[in-house]
């Protein structure tokens, strides 16, 4: 059996897609066997113009190649997305149709790489596997100004349709999404498979402390993670420094579209205790969770963000540590009704967030349960399973 895999990201690149999509070539390499082929479409490292990675243009390794396009630098606009997106589309089309797959695979949160999935199913005559890992079309609606939004709401509407369509399977990384897709899909066929805890952030888990930990010193809270519109840093992290004052030590790593916002709003309070670094590798990543004594995740008060499952709850809750979530919706009842010592605020409320965080209780907890529950490995067979019944289907 072959497959064809296409993800705008893929590792070294940091990001939630690339990890997932890693998870799933090492499940479907173990669910098909020595005989498979995987060909993995994607670009080089470029998710955060402030971390570089090294990584070969072609890779083969056994039954597994993974081809790298290179994009044009760009920034987190929209215009400049849709350029990069333009040069991994044009080439990935080249290195397609020279493939003749049994089953075509496509992961997407902005949907184009969706729509490249869906062309390249049809040009290939081949079953669409289609991981969707945001809602497109309600994001844009939040995100862009009203003008915008009139504009090109019912275009992209017209071309999720499609997508979704084309799809023989379609996989929904939030079950938060399904109240969306389920309505308007009614004959499609869709599993709920989430984001999940990688072996990564299992391997170096802190080990758990019953004792309430001393308050003499400052309490490390630590944000990891994009800084963008989506998550509204800009608008929580400067009121809740200036709130809690030396009480707390703020460390941010990342960055993103609306870091440049951040950096400006904690430039008005002098002598703030917020550390921003650059994002950082996995295994350096690791130590900043076990150095903190909280951790720390924000959306954006935007309705389209009380449907997300965000990756980063999966990471923190496997280190034990308490986690301080601005949340609403699907992702707040998660964290609630899932994550044993997650003290959950509204969005961009910082009275609310100091509330919270009085709730906390400053120990790390034993969540083997939610890790057993969640683990990435058992996910991504499930669904490599799919996948592999989809390509069984497919005539010689």
């Amino acid at each position: 059996m072959h497959v064809l895999l296409l993800s705008f990201y893929f590792p070294p690149d940091l990001s939630a897609g690339s990890f997932r999509m890693e998870a799933l070539v090492t499940a479907l390499q173990r669910r098909l066997g020595g005989d498979a082929t995987i060909t993995v479409i994607t670009t080089r490292p470029n998710r955060y113009g402030s971390f570089e990675a090294q990584a070969p243009a072609m890779e083969v390794r056994g039954g597994l190649t993974i081809h790298r396009i290179d994009l044009p630098p760009h920034q987190s606009g929209m215009r400049d997305q849709a350029r990069a997106f333009a040069t991994f589309a044009w080439e990935a089309r080249r290195l397609v149709v020279r493939e003749r797959p049994d089953a075509v695979v496509a992961t997407t949160s902005r949907l184009m790489t969706g729509v490249l999935g869906a062309w390249a199913a049809r040009n290939r005559e081949a079953p669409l596997y289609l991981d969707i890992r945001d809602i497109f079309v309600d994001t844009i609606g939040d995100v862009l100004p009203r003008r915008a939004t009139w504009l090109l709401k019912p275009l992209f509407s017209a071309v999720e349709k499609w997508v979704v369509r084309s799809a023989t399977r379609v996989n929904l990384v939030s079950p938060g999404f399904m109240p969306y897709f389920q309505p308007r899909y009614p004959d499609r066929s869709f599993s709920v498979l989430s984001n999940g805890v990688d072996d990564a952030f299992l391997e170096n888990r802190p080990v758990h402390q019953a004792k309430e930990r001393l308050a003499a010193d400052p309490v490390h809270v630590l944000y990891a993670g994009n800084l963008g519109e989506g998550q509204g840093l800009h608008h929580i992290l400067p009121a809740l420094a200036q709130q809690l004052g030396n009480a707390v030590r703020f460390t941010v790593v990342g960055d993103g579209g609306r870091r440049v916002q951040l950096e400006s709003a904690l430039a008005a309070l002098p002598g703030h205790a917020v550390t921003l670094l650059a994002p950082v590798k996995r295994a350096e990543l690791i130590a900043l969770y076990n150095a903190a004594d909280v951790l720390f995740v924000h959306l954006n008060d935007m309705p389209a963000f009380e449907k997300v499952l965000p990756s980063k709850l999966f990471e923190y809750a496997a280190t034990g540590k308490p986690i301080w979530a601005g949340l609403a919706g699907f992702p707040a009842q998660f964290a609630q009704q899932e994550i044993e010592n997650a003290a959950v605020f509204n969005p961009c409320d910082a009275a609310g967030a100091v509330s919270a965080f009085r709730k906390l209780r400053l120990h790390t907890c034993d969540r083997s349960a939610f890790v057993d529950k969640y683990r990435r490995t058992h996910i991504m067979n499930r669904m490599a399973d799919e996948i592999a019944r989809l390509g069984a289907g497919r005539p010689a």
